[in-house]
């Protein structure tokens, strides 16, 4: 095994230099997971052009050689994923969408049919943000199994966000949605879905290391599972690619790189035998 580059973070915490160093001594039988969003493409103004980071396809396509499973795990559709990111190029890659509700593989996508509280809910959450005045630019992202309220085009994201988030969450008590937020969202889905519980189910099909990285406050419940995984003694390692719009991922991570860039240059390290 190469000695990793010279400029390559350190894992901060004892359990995640084991953990790396447990992926990087066998990769065929451990798990690589990853945000799409924020991770493998940056964060963009507009999500319909938030295309992977230069490196990103190459190197998943090398890592795909070597690591037992590797997936993206994300809030969106995961047919969306897969073509606005190229991700079919990837052989073998799981891409797990709507935080996991939907799973595609080898061009075959299994996804549920539409919640009726989601139904309800795009009917009634225009006239939710009509009657509190939302900023204009403020746009919601319908995926089918959840609705996204956005605000990073209006005039104060942040405080918008606040702003509109008590009306948003009684709404989505109402119907019996979860209100999950992230870097200037708020997405109301069905309860059950989480990230940390796709890794869960990931990891049972490859019973090596595991690497997960995210951005975002939805990534938190993949740590918890790294964390949890690693007590029962399998080898882990979070990563997170830092962004000053959630610094809550960073401080939880046992590696922090510089964004997307900083992501490829890690799984570049674990890609090269």
């Amino acid at each position: 095994m190469p000695d990793p580059p010279a400029d390559l973070p350190e894992p901060r915490t004892e359990a995640g230099r084991a953990g790396w160093a447990a992926l990087r001594a066998d990769p065929t039988r451990g798990l690589v997971a990853l945000d799409y969003d924020g991770v493998l493409a940056p964060i963009v103004d507009e999500p319909t052009r938030a295309w992977p980071a230069p490196g990103a396809i190459e190197v998943l396509r090398r890592l795909a050689g070597r690591v037992g499973t590797l997936a993206v795990v994300t809030g969106r559709p995961a047919a969306v994923a897969v073509e606005l990111g190229g991700l079919d190029s990837v052989p073998g890659l799981v891409v797990e969408g709507q935080y996991g509700a939907e799973r595609w593989q080898d061009g075959s996508l299994s996804t549920p049919p539409e919640p009726p509280a989601v139904a309800a809910a795009r009917s009634r959450l225009p006239g939710v943000l009509a009657a509190v005045g939302a900023d204009p630019e403020v746009r919601v992202e319908d995926k089918r199994l959840a609705l996204v309220v956005h605000t990073r085009r209006a005039a104060a994201p942040d405080a918008e966000l606040a702003r509109l988030a008590p009306a948003v969450r009684r709404l989505a008590d109402e119907l019996g949605l979860e209100v999950h937020p992230g870097r200037m969202v708020l997405e109301l889905r069905p309860p059950g879905f989480d990230k940390g519980g796709v890794l869960r189910r990931l990891a049972a099909e490859a019973p090596g290391a595991i690497l997960f990285a995210g951005d975002d406050l939805g990534d938190l419940p993949a740590f918890a599972a790294v964390e949890e995984l690693r007590a029962a003694g399998i080898p882990g390692v979070t990563v997170a690619s830092a962004s000053p719009e959630a610094p809550e991922v960073a401080a939880r991570a046992d590696i922090a790189v510089d964004g997307p860039p900083g992501v490829v240059t890690l799984l570049a390290a674990l890609a090269d035998p």
